[in-house]
């Protein structure tokens, strides 16, 4: 599915709709330049959760947010700062979202796909547009740490 916002609170919206869809257990994996909108989306995600937008910040330096206060938790994680496998396996992604949405910016940085999540790919247009393609199956490139 693509969607074409021209404004921060338009993108906001797919994510507060698409938020209305999702039960226990659901992954949503964020991809985009610095910049293009993710915790928008993000926020959105919190608003069709019943959490209160205003709420919501980037988890860049704390890497995890936890929201407990809608229909259902959310978990909001950041990979931005991470570059190591070991690092993104230590937050424990996998066991976190069981009870809530776990979404996670940056997650071309996860080091191996994960089944049955929700890919959002936001791309900056000009100004504030933005063109978000939502998959229910995601096709990233994973990032090869071994080499580093």
């Amino acid at each position: 599915m693509i969607h074409t916002t021209r404004s921060e609170a338009e993108t906001a919206a797919v994510g507060r709709d698409l938020a209305r869809t999702l039960a226990a257990g659901a992954v949503v994996l964020l991809f985009g330049d610095l910049g293009a909108g993710k915790t928008a989306f993000v926020r959105g995600l919190a608003e069709g959760l019943g959490v209160d937008p205003a709420d919501v910040s980037s988890p860049t330096f704390t890497l995890i947010h936890e929201y407990r206060s809608g229909r259902l938790p959310l978990f909001h994680a950041d990979l931005y700062r991470l570059s190591d496998a070991r690092e993104i396996d230590e937050l424990g992604l996998d066991e976190i979202g069981e009870d809530g949405v776990l979404a996670i910016e940056w997650a071309e940085k996860l080091p191996r796909p994960t089944v049955g999540a929700i890919a959002v790919r936001i791309d900056q247009g000009d100004g504030d547009a933005r063109t978000l393609t939502i998959t229910n199956s995601p096709t990233h490139q994973l990032t090869n740490y071994s080499d580093r």
